[in-house]
């Protein structure tokens, strides 16, 4: 086990609001719910940043935000970031297109901006590719993950990939075990691979350690989901021994929240399985408005999905803080449309997952 880093956070550095032209900007205009579900007109989006409203004379920040929403103002005064299908009549939603204080809205994208960032107009390799070197990045994982094992919330957002391979599924299944994991987003696919590897040792009818394909082995997973329902859960297949590894049983044995949100293409599904996109969209924001870390692997949809509920910062103990948001892939394509999708504080790393998974674990455990 790796000793514990006194991990250093990047210092917030709070906005000017009580000089200057923010000083003297009006409130925000607030307008009545009138419909369930739809905003006012005008009304006000919200992005990833740490977003200020200024009300009766002063600015209140929005502490649970997360980008792509509406904010709500409570009866005391607080902010609430809402989805608009979650708008009921009545509630006052604050209007205004303008971010810069005006309209008595202020976004503020510069908190956690590096103080060593060179000033020049022409640098080379500034993207994030597969010549990218990452020693670096994961350096500062070891140590952020320590720390944020006894001191944050770890998301974790995994693709099927995951558990097709015998070392990742296993490093994984012990980063849980380990307590550096507090919630788990999945699909059907990983928890159902997962589980045809405890059965059968196979993922998608391949030997997750060999990689040759099995007899008949495409129906493996079609049998353990048919087993699954037949045992009417998960769960019930971990406490009875028939499920004795892997990463859905280290998630149930040590009460890590495991969130399996269905696709319009998934198989069976398993029991756990949430078939109702809201139902698993609010499942998942539920975790994602606690974060304070997110790592996703080889899963472009869900890693959007998580990303557009995870703001940069969060507000812990009065303290602003950042989020950190990670995306591994092979692909290049796959962890750049993370950011293009409006997530633009992630770090991306371009690498096979299991190498990632394998080398991560090798380190923290």
């Amino acid at each position: 086990m790796s000793s514990v880093v006194a991990f250093q956070f990047p210092a917030y550095e709070e906005p000017e609001l009580n000089s200057g032209i923010l000083a003297s900007c009006p409130d925000a205009r607030l307008e009545r719910v009138e419909k369930a579900g739809v905003a006012p007109t005008g009304y006000h989006a919200t992005t990833i940043y740490p977003e200020y409203v200024r009300i009766k004379g002063g600015w209140v920040l929005a502490t649970e935000s997360r980008m792509d929403s509406v904010i709500v103002v409570t009866d005391d005064g607080r902010l609430d970031v809402k989805e608009f299908r979650r708008l009921e009549p009545g509630e006052m939603v604050v209007v205004g297109r303008r971010e810069d204080g005006s309209e008595g809205i202020f976004v503020y994208s510069k908190g956690f901006e590096s103080k060593d960032a060179l000033d020049e107009p022409f640098i080379f390799r500034t993207g994030r590719t597969r010549e990218t070197a990452y020693s670096r990045d994961y350096d500062r994982m070891y140590d952020l993950l320590n720390y944020e094992r006894d001191n944050g919330y770890i998301v974790w957002v995994l693709g099927p990939a995951v558990a097709f391979d015998h070392d990742s599924r296993t490093a994984m299944s012990s980063l849980i075990e380990h307590g550096y994991a507090h919630a788990v987003l999945a699909g059907n696919a990983l928890a159902t691979h997962d589980v045809e590897a405890a059965l059968y040792r196979t993922g998608l009818g391949q030997d997750i350690y060999t990689q040759r394909s099995a007899t008949s082995g495409h129906y493996n997973h079609l049998d353990t989901l048919n087993r699954a329902r037949d045992a009417g859960s998960l769960r019930a297949m971990v406490e009875g021994g028939e499920v004795s590894d892997g990463i859905v049983r280290a998630c149930i044995l040590h009460g890590v929240p495991f969130i399996a949100a269905g696709s319009i293409r998934d198989d069976g599904p398993l029991p756990e399985t949430i078939t109702d996109c809201a139902v698993s969209q609010d499942e998942m924001r539920r975790h994602a408005r606690k974060a304070t870390t997110v790592i996703a692997l080889a899963t472009q949809l869900h890693a959007i999905a998580t990303g557009n509920m995870t703001p940069s910062y969060q507000v812990v103990d009065g303290r602003v803080r950042p989020v950190f948001i990670y995306v591994v892939d092979v692909s290049e394509f796959a962890v750049n449309k993370l950011r293009d999708r409006g997530t633009l504080e992630v770090t991306s790393i371009v690498t096979n997952v299991q190498d990632f998974l394998v080398h991560l674990g090798r380190k923290l455990l």
